[in-house]
């Protein structure tokens, strides 16, 4: 029977990506193979973190009990979970509209093929993060456009890199994109500002709903 490490699981409004102001069911699962300098959940990535052991069927049940339709896996990096395919496809029978949050360094064709397939939405980590390097671009290529790319923006250089990006891989008419600023780090009216003074059409701004409703701070949130 699969076994699944999850953090945390709540009801919440989804903050960001395609389906942002819509109520969800957050499945948070432990452990990342990333550390991005401004992570807001590395405490699901450390090796005392508490959390609960649970089975896909478990799982199903839980989503189903809360009455929400839209499913967000995350963490982490929820597609580190050894069988998370086959929960995926699981809550997708049931009716779930199943959305994948992952940090960009994990390959993606196997999870897309999948039957009902889930929308995903990808991080690319710019340099701020620290973790570039680890970028699978070739993910780019599976993503169509009810899936969406987002640049987590810390100053004008990942600016500058993320437009490099989204022209270099033709990502405005593969997908949705979207600029978030790292909280505390930059202004959203910068990030406004260079939209308009490069012309970006397609790309949106959207900042962290749940971190203006909430505390920043807040977890099951």
């Amino acid at each position: 029977m699969s076994c699944f490490k999850v953090a945390e699981k709540f009801v919440s409004i989804n903050g960001e990506g395609p389906r942002a102001g819509e109520i969800a069911v957050f499945l948070r699962f432990c452990g990342c193979n990333l550390n991005c300098s401004y992570c807001d959940t590395r405490w699901a990535n450390t090796s005392d973190v508490k959390y609960e052991i649970a089975s896909a069927e478990e799982i199903v049940e839980y989503v189903k009990s809360t009455g929400v339709k839209n499913v967000t896996l995350t963490g982490g990096e929820p597609l580190l979970q050894a069988d998370i395919a086959r929960l995926i496809v699981l809550l997708g029978e049931t009716g779930a509209e199943v959305e994948i949050e992952t940090n960009g360094s994990v390959p993606l064709k196997d999870f897309v093929s999948l039957s009902p397939r889930p929308a995903v939405t990808a991080d690319y980590k710019l340099p701020s993060s620290g973790m570039e390097k680890y970028m699978l671009t070739e993910n780019f290529s599976y993503l169509t456009l009810r899936d969406a790319v987002k640049f987590v923006v810390g100053d004008r250089y990942d600016l500058a890199r993320a437009e490099e990006v989204i022209n270099k891989y033709g990502l405005i008419n593969g997908c949705r994109v979207y600029f978030s600023p790292v909280f505390g780090k930059i202004k959203p009216a910068e990030i406004a500002e260079f939209l308009k003074e490069r012309k970006l059409n397609g790309v949106r701004l959207q900042l962290q709903l749940h971190k203006i409703i909430w505390e920043p701070d807040m977890r099951g949130v």
